[in-house]
């Protein structure tokens, strides 16, 4: 653990993470600065004629990952033809739909699984209008009962319980929820199982049970009982070889600790599918062991090139809303040029009334715990790409922790001490986004107020931040070598719902929201 004082530090962090307090240099060289070595071939014969080109990749790309991959804004996997997968699969030319790049679709009365909370404030919008009178703010809570029992019925007994269709294999691998351990061990039969079980149709209930378990059934399903996330993959390599395969996994070794609010280091059990749950931020030592059996999978996939994601500071996403409780200090951090607030709340919290013994939250020494642990998830990224181009394996980088750091508002856009003590660089949006931010969605009967980067969640992209996601792929792509066609932002954006056509008064929905809101979030 570095030298840095005690005040620094949560009593709770492991002896392995190195705790730091500045921000980590982006990786912007997708190289990592590793020539490609030359693989050893075997010596051919004089006689032996010229090696023919390689035919065409049978799948151009293939992607593997969690709710990014997956597709997942405002709280629902739904769009997932505006996924980044989906989005980079049209810019290399190919088609999206059940030929070409195939994605996964999801329906139900709200569109999308589990819970399309944009979807939910529309419904809710549509019922009452643009202003509440006391009666109907009375009648809110009944009416986002029915709603969400509507969404609950429809997957835990309804269209959305059926059996997943299995005649078509997917191009896009993503499922949301999903770590490391996930993908290397989770099966179809697993999934199945799982989700055939009998559901609590509580009055409380926000989302439908199993709903992981259905969307790992949804995408597993037609690569066999048996099949994981990275034999799937694996299955495309071996009817015809990925041109490239993109491997974004590792935020949920971290990401819960900002939605509960709650720290739980990795221990015994951490590689055990069943024991797993116990834990929501991996240690280092335990990250690189699992990173470790992941590369060894995705060496067996005959791919031209793999391209990895850095995993990005979680706490970052406006889900973990920083406070100060110094009625001096609001907004402010725990101290000046810090990266961090004293503390991390709810984002429906206000902060004038957050109170420690109360409100949900972890602690700036817990927040800067996480960090400097995602920092070392990513050195061992990094190691692990390096290591494949000394092998003469083409591997890449794409570096989704540098991209999330240099559109932090709040941390640094806002704190001009914090962004000069870190170097930081803000990010250029094009000029079709250039007045989306990273802070929590909110908007009134007019417009917009703040946001449009994250979706009403807070913790997954929006349409257009997807966009932002493939650009930076498609950079990456063509130090590869790959032709691509530049992502059009303005018809990013067009299709882009929320932000293109806001729904009316989120911020005073979500203070009715807010009793219930805990609900929406706990299970994404």
């Amino acid at each position: 653990m570095s030298q840095l004082p005690a005040v620094y530090f949560d009593p709770s962090t492991p002896s392995d993470v190195n705790v730091t307090d500045t921000m980590p240099p982006p990786f912007s060289d997708p190289t990592v600065g590793q020539p490609l070595a030359t693989p050893r071939k075997p010596q051919r014969q004089p006689q032996t004629p010229p090696p023919t080109p390689p035919p065409t990749p049978a799948q151009p790309l293939v992607t593997i990952g969690d709710s990014l991959t997956h597709g997942v804004t405002s709280g629902a996997v739904y769009r997932t033809e505006l996924s980044w997968p989906a989005l980079t699969a049209q810019s290399l030319g190919l088609t999206v739909g059940d030929t070409g790049f195939s994605v996964p679709r999801y329906g139900g009365p709200l569109g999308g699984l589990p819970l399309n909370v944009e979807s939910l404030l529309r419904r809710l919008q549509k019922k009452f209008g643009d202003d509440l009178s006391l009666f109907e703010k009375l009648q809110f809570p009944v009416s986002l009962q029915r709603l969400l029992d509507s969404n609950e019925d429809y997957w835990e007994r309804g269209d959305g319980s059926r059996p997943p269709r299995t005649d078509l294999r997917y191009a896009n691998l993503g499922i949301y929820g999903w770590d490391l351990r996930d993908a290397l061990g989770y099966t179809t039969e697993r999934a199945l199982k799982l989700s055939s079980g009998s559901p609590d149709d509580s009055f409380f209930g926000a989302t439908p049970d199993h709903d992981n378990d259905i969307a790992a059934a949804s995408v597993l399903a037609p690569f066999g009982k048996t099949a994981t996330q990275l034999s799937a993959a694996r299955w495309h390599g071996d009817h015809g070889r990925i041109g490239t395969l993109v491997v974004a996994l590792g935020a949920n070794n971290a990401l819960d600790a900002v939605v509960s609010k709650t720290v739980k280091w990795s221990g015994a059990g951490f590689d055990d599918l069943d024991r797993k749950g116990a834990y929501n931020v991996w240690r280092p030592e335990h990250f690189a062991t699992e990173f470790a059996r992941l590369v060894v999978a995705i060496k067996a996939i005959d791919a031209d090139r793999v391209v990895i994601a850095t995993v990005p500071h979680v706490t970052v996403a406006p889900i973990a809303k920083g406070v100060n409780t110094d009625p001096q200090r609001r907004g402010k951090k725990w101290r000046d040029g810090s990266r961090y607030f004293p503390f991390y709340t709810d984002p429906w919290i206000d902060e004038k009334r957050f109170d420690p013994a109360k409100h949900r939250h972890i602690t700036h020494q817990q927040a800067r715990a996480i960090d400097s642990a995602i920092d070392q998830y990513n050195l061992t990224i990094v190691d692990a790409v390096r290591t494949a181009r000394r092998q003469g394996r083409e591997w890449f980088v794409v570096d989704l922790c540098g991209l999330l750091d240099s559109l932090a508002f709040r941390r640094y856009e806002q704190d001009s001490a914090a962004a000069a003590a870190n170097h930081w660089v803000p990010y250029t949006l094009p000029s079709e986004l250039a007045d989306l931010d990273s802070r929590f969605f909110l908007s009134d009967s007019v417009k917009r107020i703040q946001g449009g980067l994250f979706g009403m969640d807070g913790i997954h992209p929006t349409t257009s931040a997807y966009g932002l996601v493939t650009h930076e792929l498609l950079r990456v792509l063509t130090v590869a070598g790959v032709p691509s066609t530049p992502i059009n932002f303005a018809k990013v954006r067009a299709k882009d719902s929320l932000n293109s056509d806001p729904p009316a008064l989120v911020k005073s929905m979500m203070q009715l929201l807010a009793p219930f809101a805990t609900r929406f979030v706990s299970r994404i």
